[in-house]
């Protein structure tokens, strides 16, 4: 038995979720893949566990039964499908820390920043899952091709961790430095707009330099 606790990625079939949820089992937490489908995240927790070797621990369950069966939710779906994800998963994250990894990306103009009405996804979250639910911003600002890697050198991914909960923040931040990355404490959940919209920002850097996937690292101004 694992003494982490067992964790949902909702969307865990995606670039973004799988990364989280194969860099979470290989750091040896319990995994629920959720997707909108069973049959979908049943394959994808089967391929991720046949990665992962012996000792992993990963099922599949549509979102709303992995919401329900983690004690700790992360959401990584695509924008479009925020909002609906939310809805089917409310009753189950009651009394749960929820983070919230979306990009409020808006196709075909994903370079330009274009927050959501309310100022950031992970705000709106907060506000439609209601106080029960600690809301906690990270992971916007770190490539998906880190993540899937087998070789993630993650050390040189910074992510910033806000959230109106300093001991729901402080859980995520520790989850994150497990898994290799420095992580930061930013403040309340209104903060989260600045990594939301640094993504935006990150993806037209990875096109204008040819990047294979830009990140942020924080300087402290300490001398060397």
């Amino acid at each position: 038995m694992s003494d982490k606790p067992r964790i949902a990625v909702l969307g865990g079939t995606g670039d973004l979720g799988g990364g989280l949820a194969w860099q979470l089992v290989r750091t040896g937490y319990p995994i629920i893949i959720g997707s909108r489908g069973v049959e979908k995240a049943e394959r994808a927790a089967s391929e991720l566990s046949a990665r992962a070797g012996s000792g992993a621990m990963v099922i599949g369950l549509a979102n709303p039964d992995a919401a329900a069966s983690a004690e700790l939710v992360i959401l990584t779906v695509p924008f479009s499908s925020h909002k609906p994800t939310l809805q089917s998963v409310r009753g189950a994250v009651q009394g749960k820390i929820f983070v919230d990894a979306t990009v409020p990306l808006v196709p075909p103009k994903v370079m330009r920043v274009q927050l959501p009405a309310g100022g950031s996804a992970g705000k709106q979250a907060q506000e439609f899952l209601g106080e029960n639910v600690r809301v906690v911003s990270a992971f916007q600002n770190v490539a998906a091709a880190h993540l899937n890697a087998d070789d993630a050198n993650l050390d040189e991914c910074d992510v910033l961790v806000s959230g109106n909960d300093k001991d729901a923040r402080e859980v995520v931040v520790q989850i994150a430095e497990d898994l290799g990355m420095k992580a930061w404490h930013a403040g309340p959940i209104d903060n989260s707009a600045v990594a939301e919209a640094l993504t935006s920002v990150l993806i037209f850097m990875n096109k204008r330099y040819k990047f294979p996937g830009a990140g942020i690292k924080i300087t402290t101004g300490t001398a060397a």
